[in-house]
């Protein structure tokens, strides 16, 4: 697993181009003996492996592609792309899965099908639902579905699982204010744009404390605020941007309103025209409670209860696997990577790296997941 966990940690590849690596699974899985189909959603790889005469099947699902970040790493295996790196732990994942699919295929006791899906184009939240309109879950149907990310800050061989939310959904907003540009000298002569704007930024922040349930989470962040004016010149034109997390569809229909509201409100206030756009990238990933249960006695089977952090706070980052378990039931469990040393440092960071020392208690959990709800006999 760490042979291959370095190879693909070499040659990093992007949303949908994941030709070499999808390739690479391929091989693998076939020299495994399953059963395999390939260009699943673009670049996607699923592999089968049937024992037994039962109908049931499971779903175990890794993420494959890189990230457009310069890697900072000086050792062998450090990408061979400029500007692209697995700073993100998919080789990990991808290493682990394939390690499982190995031993299952020739130690595995079980009874039904093991479907394990190899996917693209995690990080733009396009990938999963790739896979689910090439028809995924209609071609290979399982009962549940689960995925494994690796966790900085959790202890290495550390698991953490809930019910409910357990990561957020991502939307990105623009806002486009388009006011009258005038001389600095004359503020009476225009429209300010600039000034419609830093009253929309301060405007937006009472809509988490004031509009949302305080046991709800969400965030509201702007990220860029760009104008046309000059140091003598008040800007007519002016364009905003920024990214909302939420843990519930609820919360995150009820940004998307209050801000096109607020936005329409101070744009009418002051005589300005404006656009306002809403991109919903991510849904939350949102665990069922029977398989949330299921992963954490699996956890605790290879791990040791006392391992397994079973209630974990959700986190506010975003995972596309939300987009899977909308359509299947199942869960999606955290992996600590460590809280210090190569596998503590922050993911989509340009020094990260996969911690190798929790390869095999991955790949054990995936075996002992297929095992358990697979059970012979």
């Amino acid at each position: 697993m760490q042979d291959w966990r370095h190879d693909l940690h070499r040659h990093p590849e992007l949303a949908f181009e994941e030709r070499r690596t999808s390739e690479k699974v391929a091989v693998l899985l076939r020299e495994f003996g399953l059963e395999v189909h390939a260009d699943i959603g673009r670049t996607g790889v699923v592999g089968l492996l049937r024992r037994g005469n039962s109908e049931r099947a499971i779903g175990l699902r890794a993420d494959m592609d890189a990230l457009l970040i310069q890697e900072r790493n000086e050792f062998d295996y450090r990408s061979i792309h400029d500007g692209k790196m697995h700073a993100c732990g998919h080789d990990g994942h991808t290493a682990m899965l394939l390690g499982a699919a190995r031993y299952l295929a020739e130690e595995g006791g079980f009874d039904g099908t093991a479907v394990f899906i190899f996917q693209p184009a995690e990080e733009h939240g396009a990938g999963a639902r790739a896979m689910i309109d090439d028809g995924l879950f209609e071609r290979f149907p399982v009962n549940a579905v689960y995925a494994i990310h690796n966790f900085p800050s959790i202890e290495s061989g550390k698991f953490a699982v809930r019910e409910g939310s357990i990561m957020a959904a991502e939307d990105n907003f623009e806002i486009r204010i388009r006011g009258f540009g005038h001389h600095a000298a004359m503020p009476h002569m225009g429209r300010d744009a600039l000034l419609v704007g830093a009253e929309i930024v301060t405007a937006m922040q009472s809509l988490v404390a004031r509009r949302v349930n305080p046991m709800d989470n969400a965030v509201v962040s702007f990220t860029e605020f760009v104008t046309d004016g000059t140091v003598n010149v008040v800007p007519g034109n002016v364009v905003l941007k920024g990214d909302t997390r939420s843990l519930t569809l609820e919360v995150q229909d009820l940004i998307e309103e209050n801000m096109a509201r607020i936005v329409a409100g101070i744009c009418r206030a002051h005589g300005v025209e404006h656009d306002f756009s809403y991109r919903r990238n991510f849904v939350p990933t949102i665990n069922t409670a029977a398989e949330a249960e299921i992963a954490a006695r699996v956890a605790a089977s290879v791990a040791g209860e006392s391992r397994v952090i079973v209630d974990a706070g959700p986190v506010m980052t975003s995972e596309d696997f939300g987009f899977m378990l909308q359509a299947r039931p199942g869960a999606y469990v955290l992996l600590g990577n460590g809280v210090d040393g190569v596998g503590g440092c922050s993911l989509h960071n340009p020094n990260y790296d996969f911690n190798d020392e929790i390869l095999s208690i991955g790949a054990d959990f995936w075996v002992a997941l297929v095992e358990s709800e697979l059970r012979a006999g």
